[in-house]
Formats: C-alpha cells, structure tokens, sequence
C-alpha cells in the first residue's frame, strides 16, 4: 500500500513528520521563552501568541495527513465492522467518498480564504505576517489528506488499516524497539 514506490512513501512520509516535529519544536521554544521574557525580565515577546497560534494550525492540518496516511482519524465503525462482506465495502467506500467530498469542498473554501487574504495584503496584528500564509495551513492540510486518500483508496474501502490496538503496538514497537 505505498504510493508510487515504498523509498518515495517513506521520504514523503518522513518529511511530513519532520516539519511537524520542527514546528512543535519551534512552539515549545518559543513558548519558553516568553515564559522566561514574561516573568524573569519583565518583557514579554509580543508576537509569541499569535505565531503559536499560527504554527499550531500547521501542524495540526499537516499532522492530520500522516493521520489519514495511516487510516487513524477517529471512526465511529463499530456496527460496519460486523456487517457482512459486501455491505462493509459499501459502508466504507461512502465514507471514503464522504471524506474526499470533504476534502474537495475544504480545498475550494480554504483556496478562496488564502487568495482574498493575499489580495488584500491582510497582515497578523503583532508579527505583521501576511495571514495568507497563517489560513494556507488549513488549505496544505486538506490538500495532502486528499492525496492521501486517493492513493490509499483502496485500503480504506477495504479497511485493511488493522485495528487501533495492533497499529499502537506497531508505533511502540517502532519507536522503542521490543521489550524482552
């Protein structure tokens, strides 16, 4: 179930989690160092919220790609589970095509918030950013679920993703090897 070629799935897999590590990374630093600016020098960074705010729209949308990469939005299957063969493909291909409609309709939405925001050079408060680059989180998020949707397509109509329980294993497993 890889897209393209597994080398190319686990580089652009690998970039997404890197840029949302660095971003949660870059959140914590810079929320320290408010903290220390607020309460140890008496200055706060005038601009920390409202950049932490911006950077968690982006790693939240861009988390919520590996996410649907790996089948794990929370899913309310417990009667599609136990239905018969063909009716839970069926159940599950409506869902898939429910979720890619979603996608569609958050692109087309999104795209126009982006656009008009850069059209009129509207700019964050403190920091002075173009709030473009701010609502483009939710537009990247939207765009790379729908990707990851339609490459894994198959996967989600069939649900193969496993159950929750063998998927924290195997990210346990991944992450801290075996324990014996």
């Amino acid at each position: 179930m890889s897209w393209g070629s597994p080398a190319l799935s686990r580089a652009v897999l690998g970039l997404a989690r890197l840029v949302v590590g660095g971003a949660i990374f870059l959140s914590i630093a810079i929320n320290f160092a408010n903290i220390v600016g607020r309460y140890v020098f008496g200055e706060p960074i005038l601009w920390a919220e409202e950049i932490l705010d911006y950077l968690m729209v982006w790693y939240v949308f861009l988390g919520a790609v590996l996410v649907t990469w790996e089948g794990r939005h929370i899913k309310m299957d417990l009667v599609s589970v136990m239905l018969p063969s063909p009716f839970r493909q069926i159940v599950s291909a409506t869902a898939a095509l429910a979720f890619l409609a979603v996608c569609g309709f958050m692109i087309l939405e999104s795209w126009s918030v982006v656009r008009i925001a850069f059209q009129l050079d509207q700019r964050s408060v403190a920091a002075e950013i173009p709030m473009g680059y701010a609502h483009a989180g939710v537009l990247a998020g939207f765009c790379g679920m729908l990707v990851a949707l339609l490459a894994r397509l198959r996967a989600y109509v069939a649900m193969s993703f496993g159950s929750e329980t063998e998927a924290v294993q195997k990210q346990v497993t991944d992450t801290f090897g075996t324990f014996e």
